[in-house]
């Protein structure tokens, strides 16, 4: 993995900054997969089930849209803090207006506060596993755009347990329910996704660029 995305990052805001319209359009395109994630995970850390965040994301962009000028920061880190703190603001919104009250469940989300790196540890550390977690692989995959995109490519089943176990922090047996399956076949699957994962991100250490649309027909059940 080389620094290409962030120092695209970089290079799109500096450009949509001096008022380049097209630039301003990529840099956002280029984090809504990155969004969907953290709205997701967010919105399902107060309703515990699954919901349809794309609501949430599509006005969480509009709103960065709107905003852009008071964007202060410099760092792709920076950035990715101001859209998360957008994010945050309107998933309570969200759950208010559309949800009623619903109470937090202690633990179950990922934090998202700091730099890049938060997306890719919490995808490859087991939960459950106490041992210091960045493995070398995950030192290769700090950029957390990268990690989204690549998360967005797998099959619906992969992102579920993913989100579930990685990014909720769920149990096993827990996931088991939610999703329908016996706790060895969420575990296989669970398995299977993460590995699925790391050869999309080996592929993109040789790759340019990531496509940022969803494409949901790769890995399987």
């Amino acid at each position: 993995m080389t620094d290409g995305c962030e120092s695209i990052l970089r290079q799109l805001m500096t450009r949509a900054r001096a008022g380049d319209e097209q630039a301003r359009d990529e840099l956002f395109a280029r984090c809504r997969n990155y969004l969907a994630i953290v709205a997701r995970t967010q919105v399902e850390s107060w309703l515990q089930r699954k919901v349809d965040a794309s609501d949430l994301v599509q006005q969480s962009l509009l709103d960065a849209h709107r905003g852009f000028e008071k964007f202060r920061g410099e760092t792709e880190q920076e950035w990715l803090a101001w859209l998360r703190r957008i994010v945050s603001h309107n998933a309570t919104d969200y759950v208010r207006r559309y949800h009623g009250t619903a109470k937090r469940g202690k633990g179950k989300e990922i934090p998202l506060q700091t730099g890049a790196g938060d997306l890719s540890d919490a995808v490859f550390h087991d939960p459950a596993d106490p041992r210091e977690s960045p493995s070398q692989l995950v030192m290769q995959h700090e950029q957390e755009i990268l990690v989204a995109d690549a998360i967005a490519r797998l099959s619906p089943d992969h992102q579920e347990v993913i989100q579930l176990r990685n990014l909720q922090r769920l149990p096993f047996e827990e996931i088991a329910a939610r999703m329908g399956r016996s706790g060895p076949a969420v575990q296989m699957l669970w398995a299977r996704a993460i590995r699925r994962l790391q050869e999309l991100l080996n592929a993109e250490s040789v790759s340019p660029r990531p496509d940022v649309s969803p494409r949901n027909g790769d890995g399987g059940r």
